[in-house]
């Protein structure tokens, strides 16, 4: 904890420092080559904090017991609202360059938008003008021609042009809404309290004092509270397990799923039904993994020699969590898509593009959890 503390203070400092560069010359006509690092710069060190303040949380939700009551629960929650509010900019710039890609995949057109570059804030806009762009155009010539079109391709393609301009609008315009939100947070007194309890965690972790009945035995000055991690990493590790074990991992060996996909064209506007429990998984898992580097790291301090027996990668682990992201990912784009076809008054093209759209993301979400499964099921190999 102090050391993802520490790392915390560091993007911080860095965030401080790029925000300054970028503040004076932020204006309508500043322009210049010394313009473009500095956001790129910025933006880094928002994902470093965001990072580093999910670990933290995560950290106290597994190890909670052994830390003090009061200071836990105050920060839990405080530490779920930054990381939660710095995440939304990025959340939907990803999300728009997805959508706009698998229009591009599904239209048959052979021009993609250009590589995000690094500075992920300018992406957005870059991704969306290329992207509507191209989805417009038709090809003249080119490395590789586009393949025949046929009649519900030649529809899709019709409506793919409106239905990127009216993503790029509406995610676009939320981007710039959690963009505006996170320069609030940042400069609220509410992240300042946070930072500033960061700042004393990273010198000093607010541990529960143990042996508390036996107070009168006097403490000698070298002598430091010890826990035993290990127990709560495993209960950690118990609670993923019972929640894969609830999953219908039946359903999802097979890479169709023909009643996920039914029930993914339902009208009903609210979350589907059948994501909830994979998004649980996947905060376990979070969670498991980070209990893990708990104990690597505690490991490493108490003995050289010890740690390497718990400082090693398990790969199944990477590779399901990196299966869950692309879950969560597909889901929350095809419910924008959804959201975007529900718009009043579209043309019928734009509408039938969207619905194609929105068909693809939930082929992908079953394609991640048939991942999942296959990666799961194997047996764990670790990597020093």
């Amino acid at each position: 904890m102090r050391a993802q503390a520490t790392e915390f203070l560091r993007a911080l400092r860095r965030h401080r420092e790029s925000g300054a560069g970028t503040g004076t010359q932020s204006g309508p006509g500043a322009s210049g080559p010394g313009r473009t690092a500095p956001p790129a710069d910025d933006v880094d060190a928002v994902r470093a904090l965001r990072r580093a303040a999910r670990r933290i949380s995560g950290t106290l939700h597994t190890f909670q017991p052994l830390l003090d009551a009061a200071w836990a629960e105050e920060m839990r929650p405080e530490l779920a609202w930054l990381s939660g509010t710095l995440a939304m900019e990025h959340a939907y710039a990803s999300r728009l360059e997805r959508l706009l890609q698998a229009l591009h995949r599904l239209s048959g057109s052979s021009a993609f938008p250009a590589p995000r570059p690094a500075d992920r804030t300018a992406a957005a806009t870059a991704t969306t003008t290329t992207a509507t762009t191209a989805a417009a155009a038709t090809p003249v010539g080119g490395p590789a021609p586009a393949r025949p079109a046929s009649p519900d391709r030649g529809s899709l393609t019709v409506g793919a042009a409106k239905a990127g301009a009216l993503l790029d609008r509406q995610l676009t315009l939320a981007r710039t809404r959690a963009h505006s939100t996170a320069l609030q947070a940042l400069g609220s007194s509410r992240f300042h309290a946070v930072a500033d309890k960061i700042a004393l965690l990273a010198s000093e972790v607010p541990l529960r004092a143990p042996g508390r009945p036996d107070r009168a035995a006097a403490p000698t000055p070298e002598a430091t509270p010890s826990f035993d991690l290990r127990p709560l990493a495993a209960a950690a590790e118990e609670r993923l397990t019972d929640a894969v074990t609830a999953l219908p991992l039946v359903a999802a060996g097979s890479p169709y799923n023909a009643q996920a996909l039914v029930h993914g064209l339902s009208p009903d506007p609210a979350p589907h039904p059948q994501d909830a429990p994979w998004h649980q998984v996947r905060l376990l898992l979070r969670l498991h993994r980070y209990a893990l580097e708990a104990l690597a790291g505690a490991g490493a301090g108490n003995d050289g020699n010890t740690g390497n027996a718990v400082n090693t990668v398990d790969v199944r682990l990477l590779a399901a969590g990196e299966a869950l992201d692309r879950h969560r990912d597909a889901s929350e784009a095809a419910a924008a898509a959804a959201q975007a076809a529900r718009t009043p008054r579209i043309a019928p093209a734009t509408a039938y593009a969207l619905g194609v759209l929105h068909a693809d993301q939930r082929h992908e979400v079953e394609a991640a959890r048939y991942a999942f499964q296959h990666c799961w099921r194997k047996e764990p190999i670790r990597l020093p």
